[in-house]
């Protein structure tokens, strides 16, 4: 959707839903493949410069071969199955074929420890794993632990005690074994999203999820369709990845990148040209880093649009973007829980800042603490009806949790923002990030922001510090720039730079030189996690 003021208004009124009660992800793929089986649906490279190319027909044969042997296994619908996968064109066969099983998928990170995996087999109740070579090691430690029965190995060459290789699965399955029949409303995914507190919560998608995103994400922020090259550098383990190389690029009939390899400037901008990227997808970091380059022209890129998601990007690396490529980076919005809810829309003027304006479809709202909804100019917190397909069904088996989630007649979603005049949404903090100060309520996002635009900072985090005469102040956590040195000269400067950039009262009255931020493993600062360092023996009296 190119935007269009009047157009963008008619359907945040009158959108309509619609979800065909048989849809699912697999049959989308399979008629993908019926119309055109040999277009190409993943390029895939590594960072040794491995190549590979998997057309639609080859990905729907392996994803029916593998969930054919999931039945075989004995695999009932319903069931949950632990995924710990690497980005692998492998990885889509294993997570569409446990849909054809009519199994949940449980997307976890390679980074997890075994206690975290025990913890995901308990909460879920699954009994089979299908886990990268990488992880075998921490899988074992977590077996005494947990539920896991059946352990199923992914890119490795050899076999292993205990383990059944996936390829082996795949070469023996038989490809004519009926696959299950799903509707709309069937569980397709239990993603577990970090909070500030306790065990990481279960959040349940049924398979209209992906409907969703094709009707919202791909359409509203992506601007996707058939004959687009994504690039997601999200990675199998997060919702990130259902957002993006599932609910964008395989909804959509597209071809994806894989690059199963670090973060390198160079080298993303080389695999940028070489694979005629049209659509790129980064996390705010990247974006970061990116803008670090000297220079970023590369011949052969032919770039069309940015899309950044995870916080919102500081002006620095879109200007960085825009001078390199003609492209302005989109920021999009959402959570593990739900859809795109709010984006910088294909064609729309991007306000700095800006996190965009609400997509048609969710319902996102504004309420106070109340739940009454708030005007244009006040801070509220993003919110949905619970009865809005955009967002997650509940959690797993967790009666009490779904009653807090969606007490009050609402889905809070924790994000505080600031609508202007125009209803474009300006990032003012999570709920407990608010930082009082003074009388004052201040964002962190508009310190960070401001911290960033000098040259000297890479990264930045603001958090409430105590003070006795203040109660609060801002305090800020900075990463500086190769060739800077911490320094009293250089607070100050950074200070003054703040108070030139916002309002003079935001500027961060303490600064912290770190070498690395806390991040939750989906790349987000941990503030609550400096805040409370802060505080702890604190007397408030």
């Amino acid at each position: 959707m190119q935007y269009n003021r009047a157009l963008y208004q008619q359907e945040l009124e009158q959108f309509v839903w619609d979800i065909p009660a048989d849809y699912n992800i697999v049959d989308v793929v399979e008629g993908h493949a019926q119309a055109n089986p040999d277009k190409i649906a993943v390029f895939w490279e590594d960072a040794d410069g491995n190549e590979r190319q998997v057309t639609y027909a080859q990905l729907v044969r392996g994803t029916r071969r593998f969930g054919s042997a999931l039945i075989g296994l004995g695999v009932q619908k319903g069931e949950p199955i632990l995924h710990v996968l690497p980005r692998l064109p492998e990885a889509h066969m294993a997570q569409l074929g446990t849909f054809v099983a009519g199994a949940v998928a449980v997307p976890c990170s390679e980074m997890l420890k075994p206690k975290e995996i025990a913890y995901r087999s308990q909460a879920s109740g699954a009994k089979v794993i299908v886990a990268d070579v990488s992880i075998v090691e921490a899988v074992e430690a977590a077996r005494g632990d947990c539920p896991l029965e059946t352990f199923i190995l992914i890119n490795s060459d050899e076999s292993r005690d205990g383990w059944i290789r996936f390829e082996d699965l795949v070469e023996q399955a038989d490809e004519s074994v009926q696959k299950v029949v799903l509707s709309v409303d069937d569980p397709m995914t239990i993603n577990f999203t970090s909070g500030t507190t306790g065990n990481p919560k279960p959040v349940v998608h049924k398979h209209r999820w992906m409907y969703c995103h094709n009707r919202i994400t791909a359409r509203y922020w992506y601007a996707a369709n058939e004959n687009d090259i994504i690039w997601a550098t999200t990675a199998p383990g997060w919702a990130k990845w259902y957002w993006s190389p599932i609910g964008v690029s395989l909804t959509s009939g597209a071809t994806q990148l894989m690059y199963n390899g670090r973060f390198d400037g160079e080298r993303y901008l080389e695999l940028l040209a070489k694979y005629k990227v049209t659509k790129l997808c980064c996390t705010p970091t990247e974006y970061r880093l990116f803008a670090q380059l000297p220079d970023m022209a590369h011949p052969g890129i032919v770039l069309q649009d940015a899309l950044s998601a995870g916080e919102p990007l500081n002006v620095e690396p879109i200007e960085a973007f825009r001078r390199a490529f003609g492209v302005t980076i989109r920021d999009g919005y959402g959570q593990t829980e739900s859809v795109c809810l709010v984006c910088n829309l294909p064609g729309m003027q991007v306000k700095p800042g800006a996190m965009g304006v609400p997509t048609p479809g969710p319902g996102v709202t504004l309420i106070d603490g109340d739940g009454n909804p708030v005007g244009p100019g006040e801070v509220g917190e993003i919110a949905l009806r619970p009865e809005s397909p955009a967002i997650f069904d509940g959690y797993w088996k967790s009666p009490e949790l779904d009653k807090e989630a969606f007490s009050g007649g609402w889905y809070r979603t924790g994000d505080l923002v600031r609508m202007d005049e125009d209803g474009y949404l300006f990032f003012e903090g999570r709920a407990d990030d608010v930082i009082l100060t003074s009388g004052y309520r201040i964002g962190p996002f508009e310190v960070e922001d401001a911290l960033v635009s000098h040259r000297a900072v890479v990264e930045a985090a603001a958090v409430a510090a105590p003070h006795r005469e203040r109660g609060e102040i801002v305090k800020a956590f900075v990463i500086l720039a190769a060739g800077y040195e911490p320094s009293d000269k250089l607070t100050k400067e950074l200070q003054d730079h703040v108070k030139a950039e916002t309002a003079p009262y935001k500027y961060p009255r303490a600064i912290e030189y770190v070498a690395e931020l806390p991040k939750t493993t989906s790349g987000k600062i941990k503030r609550a996690e400096l805040k409370r360092v802060e505080w702890e023996g604190w007397d408030r009296r």
